[in-house]
C-alpha cells in the first residue's frame, strides 16, 4: 500500500528571508510572528525578513523560524489539496514542527516550546568549551568507534546519523577535535565543523531536558491519530505521554534518521513531502535510499508545482 509521510527539517536550515512569501500569500500568518515577538519580547519578525544571517543563526530564533516557515509552508499547501499523512517526522527540532502537523501541539505552543528549547539548549552548557562536526564518508560505526577512541580526551558521541556516510559528532571542545583529528586519519572525505550554540544531543546539556519538561506542563497536548516517528528509537507514538518523554530525551540522545526513514519505507511510505527550508532532507534521503519519492515545500511556486504534479499523478492512476 502507497503511504505518504510529512517530513521536516531541523536547525541549520534557516535564511534570511525566509516564510515571507507564505506571508505575502496569507497575512493572518504575519499575526501569529508578531503575537509570538509580543508574547516572548523577541524580534523573530523582523531577524526573518530583513536580519542578519548571524542573528538568524542564535539558536532561540533559528529553531521557531525554522518551525514556523515549515508550518506556513504546510499550511499553504493544504489549502490547495486534501492530503494527509499516515505518518509525521522532523529532524531534531522538526519533530516539534511533526507534531504540529499531526494537531498534537497548535502553531503558537511549538513556537513558543521550541524557542524554550533553544534557550535551555545553550543554558544548559554553562559556557563550557563545545563543537560540534560532520563526518562524511565513513560509516556510522566508524564514526561511534572514533568517538570511543577519542573519548579520553573528553566527552564525545555520534548524535545525528543524517545519512550512511554522514553522521554528525558532539561534545566537550576537546573530545570533539581529537575525533576530528582520528576521522581525517581514517580517511574521511570531509571534516566540518558546525557553528551552533551548544553540545546539542548529549549529555553535557542534560538539564535542558529537564526544563524542557517543566515547560510541557503548562502545555496542551492533544490526541492525534497520525503517529510521529520519534528520532531517539525510530518507532511510532500516538501516546502523549510517550510523545512528551521521547521529546524531553532527545535533547540528550542521538538522532535516529537513517532508521527513521528506512522504518516508513519498510511500512510502505512511498512518497515523502518534505516542509520548510532550503530542501535539506530531500538530498539526506536520496543518500538512505535513492528509490524514494520525495517533494519539498520550500516556496510558493513549489507548492504549485507540486499541487500540480500529484493531481496529474492521481488522475493517471485512476
Amino acid at each position: 500500500m502507497n503511504k505518504t509521510a510529512f517530513i521536516f527539517p531541523g536547525q541549520g536550515a534557516q535564511y534570511v528571508g525566509m516564510a515571507m512569501d507564505f506571508i505575502d500569500n496569507d497575512p493572518s500568518f504575519r499575526e501569529i510572528l508578531l503575537k509570538f515577538d509580543r508574547d516572548n519580547g523577541t524580534d523573530l519578525y523582523p531577524t526573518m525578513q530583513n536580519g542578519s544571517e548571524e542573528e538568524l543563526k542564535e539558536t532561540p530564533y533559528t529553531q521557531p523560524a525554522v518551525l514556523f516557515h515549515s508550518i506556513a509552508a504546510l499550511r499553504t499547501f493544504q489549502k490547495e489539496i486534501s492530503l494527509q499523512p499516515d505518518f509525521v517526522a522532523g529532524h531534531s527540532l522538526g519533530e516539534f514542527t511533526a507534531l504540529t502537523a499531526n494537531g498534537v501541539l497548535n502553531w503558537s505552543d511549538a513556537l513558543y516550546l521550541v524557542h524554550k528549547r533553544g534557550e535551555f539548549m545553550i543554558k544548559a552548557n554553562q559556557n563550557k568549551p563545545y563543537a560540534m562536526a560532520a563526518i562524511i564518508g565513513l560509516s556510522a560505526e566508524q564514526v561511534k568507534e572514533i568517538c570511543q577512541q577519542a573519548s579520553p580526551s573528553g566527552t564525545v558521541i555520534a548524535v545525528n546519523f543524517n545519512t550512511p556516510i554522514q553522521t554528525v559528532i558532539s561534545g566537550s571542545k576537546k573530545g570533539v577535535e581529537k575525533a576530528c583529528e582520528l576521522a581525517a586519519d581514517k580517511g574521511a572525505a570531509r571534516v566540518v565543523p558546525l557553528a551552533v550554540g551548544g553540545p546539542f544531543h548529549t549529555p553535557l546539556i542534560a538539564q535542558a531536558a529537564a526544563w524542557l519538561t517543566d515547560e510541557f506542563r503548562k502545555i496542551k497536548f492533544s490526541a492525534s491519530t497520525i503517529p510521529v516517528i520519534s528520532n531517539v528509537d525510530a518507532r511510532p507514538s500516538t501516546s502523549i505521554d510517550e510523545i512528551k518523554l521521547n521529546l524531553a530525551r532527545q535533547v540528550t540522545s542521538p538522532v535516529l534518521w537513517v532508521d527513521s526513514i528506512r522504518f516508513m519505507i519498510e511500512q510502505g511510505v512511498s512518497l515523502f513531502l518534505e516542509f520548510g527550508p532550503r530542501k535539506v532532507l530531500a538530498g539526506m534521503i536520496r543518500k538512505i535510499d535513492n528509490s524514494a519519492r520525495i517533494l519539498s515545500v520550500d516556496k510558493m511556486e513549489d507548492i504549485r508545482e507540486i499541487v500540480s504534479y500529484l493531481r496529474s499523478s492521481h488522475e493517471s492512476e485512476k
